[in-house]
């Protein structure tokens, strides 16, 4: 990238935009059923687990302003990066307050920063996105989220750097990557990114082995795995994508509570124990 694009790239600093939505109960309803959890249908009043407000506020672009990969076209509220590759890399969240099912929620974003990087593999260009979800006149999320968007692969490209998983966690769920999963995530957040869903264009356009598993997904079920193990809420939520993983292996999700259970490191790992995606929560005393 020239200095003069990334000085342009710049002016999208302090950006703002505000949508409206509703909690509904149907979308509720599907993630539960996707994540295999056998409750009761959700109804108006109930609490809205963390991190499923990435249900809602979805963004519907007509096909004609979607760009090659299934994503919008760049240059709209995010910066447009001439860097053909967006992924999802992380982000830190609080919850303050629950959401429930009836809600009328609204959602007021800036964009913090865009920073260019040089990594081992190409160019990079970092965006970190503020998110405050708020009902009934009181934020409920604060959310910074971390967008990279990198070069094109090409045959050679160095490996990123996998590290290994601790063995014999406390907390341990086994979680099959298969197609209909993938499909289902990308439709419940109307995610038309090919990557997760078009194994030809993933394979022969961005030289992946296979389809990948959604960032937030593997952050998600995070959560539901502590949710699964304690009764405490979270509170705080930092986490960061480490390697991508594809579809067709079992792979696992995984958590160490700390002396006390005040916090707990939480990782995804592949097949092999390679962490994908890890994180710290938080939780309520």
């Amino acid at each position: 990238m020239s200095e003069m694009n990334f000085e342009q790239l710049r002016e999208w600093i302090g950006k703002t935009e505000s949508t409206n939505d509703m909690v509904t109960a149907w979308p509720v309803a599907a993630l539960a059923a996707t994540l295999n959890r056998s409750e009761v249908e959700p109804v108006r009043g109930d609490v809205l687990p963390p991190c499923w407000h990435w249900l809602y506020f979805l963004e519907a672009k007509p096909l004609t302003e979607l760009g090659p990969d299934g994503h919008p076209k760049r240059g709209g509220f995010l910066p447009p990066v001439p860097l053909p590759r967006r992924m999802w890399a992380g982000g830190r969240l609080e919850f303050l307050h629950p959401l429930h099912i009836g809600d009328a929620i609204r959602r007021d974003s800036t964009i913090l920063s865009v920073e260019p990087k040089r990594g081992r593999s190409g160019n990079l260009v970092f965006v970190t996105v503020e998110h405050a979800i708020s009902s009934g006149g009181r934020i409920a999320v604060r959310e910074e989220h971390d967008i990279v968007y990198r070069d094109a692969a090409r045959p050679g490209d160095p490996v990123p750097e996998a590290t290994l998983g601790a063995a014999n966690p406390a907390w341990r769920q086994s979680v099959s990557g298969d197609p209909v999963t993938l499909f289902r995530y990308s439709a419940l957040t109307f995610n038309g990114h090919r990557i997760h869903y078009d194994l030809d264009y993933a394979r022969h356009e961005e030289h992946y082995p296979g389809l990948v598993v959604h960032g937030p997904l593997q952050t998600t079920l995070m959560l539901d795995l502590c949710r699964r193990q304690t009764n405490k809420p979270v509170t705080k939520l930092d986490y960061r994508a480490r390697l991508p993983m594809f579809h067709g292996e079992v792979f696992s999700v995984n958590g160490n509570p700390h002396a006390g259970g005040g916090t707990a490191d939480l990782w995804v790992a592949n097949a092999a124990g390679q962490i994908t995606m890890s994180g710290m929560a938080s939780f309520a005393a």
